[in-house]
């Protein structure tokens, strides 16, 4: 897919809740703000940054596929998003990241000990906002969620440099760290639009299916992607130490060669091997074997909301899950 046809394939899933986006940059501009001008300063860079801003549109798409007629989904939506920026802050500095969406990281321009508080700042803002809406059961689901995001952070940094880590041991690392924020976002569209617990139950299941499918497309373009285009320097996963689920599946299913190079290179995060890791990835079949595990789960997430009403905003979602597999950043 080109990145024209990229563009307006994002532009036509969100074209149903644009004023609705309207309303979410509106909150997340208020609530940014800061008497600390460092503070104002980094949160602006972060989130000006763009993104495709998936869990905030989750919320919004879920709300208004259920009837939703008010406008806590923006508060909801804005919640989502400086917690998911939060996590980008800490993200960058614990994996010593210089590049995402295409520019220097926050880290990399203000420095670690900034990027790091300021994440925090956004965390405490986010619950300050939670409180706000006086609804118990959002409180439970987004602190469950930002409990299990930090499990999961914990847990692959547990895993970096580590050969033996298996697929199961990965996907639960891609289901806390990553997976956990969709689900959190889908269940609170659906939740405030006065979904039973069944459809928030389904909401969840949608997102935390959306949240996997992108997390393995992203394993994928970590190898085969396009520098400019995901905005991030290929072999990042491989100079981290990272087992992503394609080097994994060449541990299991590769030649003892391409075992023992990918084996060398998670121990030592050596990306001068990339262009052999590649090769290996490639030829082996690992990055379609990914790909395939991410298709899967996009089918997972359309199947969770087959009972939704139909309309336009289920007709997003579906296309949603459909792009997160055949995006190239």
């Amino acid at each position: 897919m080109s990145a024209a046809t990229q563009h307006a394939q994002q532009n036509s899933i969100v074209q149903s809740i644009a004023p609705d986006m309207e309303a979410v940059n509106t909150v997340i501009r208020q609530r940014l703000h800061s008497d600390v001008t460092l503070v104002n300063q980094i949160a602006e860079y972060i989130i000006s940054a763009g993104g495709k801003r998936i869990r905030p549109v989750l919320v919004l798409l879920l709300a208004n596929a259920y009837g939703y007629r008010g406008t806590a989904h923006h508060e909801l939506a804005a919640v989502v998003e400086f917690i998911h920026t939060a996590t980008l802050l800490h993200d960058d500095v614990v994996d010593e990241s210089s590049m995402r969406r295409g520019r220097q990281t926050a880290n990399a321009l203000f420095g670690n000990a900034a990027s790091v508080l300021v994440g925090d700042f956004l965390y405490s803002r986010s619950f300050q906002m939670m409180v706000g809406l006086n609804n118990m059961r959002v409180m439970q689901i987004l602190s469950d969620a930002t409990n299990v995001i930090a499990e999961g952070e914990v847990l692959q940094l547990l895993n970096m440099h580590d050969p033996d880590v298996t697929e199961a041991a990965y996907l639960l690392v891609i289901r806390s760290k990553t997976a956990k924020l969709f689900e959190a976002a889908a269940e609170l569209g659906a939740l405030v639009a006065g979904a039973n617990d069944e459809q928030i139950a389904a909401a969840g299941e949608y997102g935390r299916s959306l949240g996997t499918a992108f997390q393995l497309i992203d394993d994928v373009l970590d190898y085969a992607g396009d520098a400019a285009e995901i905005g991030k320097n290929l072999g990042d996963d491989l100079r981290e130490g990272k087992p992503t689920l394609p080097l994994i599946w060449l541990m299991e299913h590769g030649t003892p060669e391409q075992r023992e190079l990918v084996r060398n290179c998670i121990e030592q995060g050596d990306e001068q091997q990339f262009d052999a890791v590649l090769a290996a990835v490639t030829s082996s079949g690992a990055l379609d074997y990914t790909r395939k595990q991410a298709e899967e789960a996009a089918r997972r997430a359309s199947n969770a909301i087959a009972d939704l009403p139909n309309n336009i905003f289920k007709d997003s979602l579906l296309q949603l899950s459909r792009f997160a597999v055949d995006r190239n950043h």
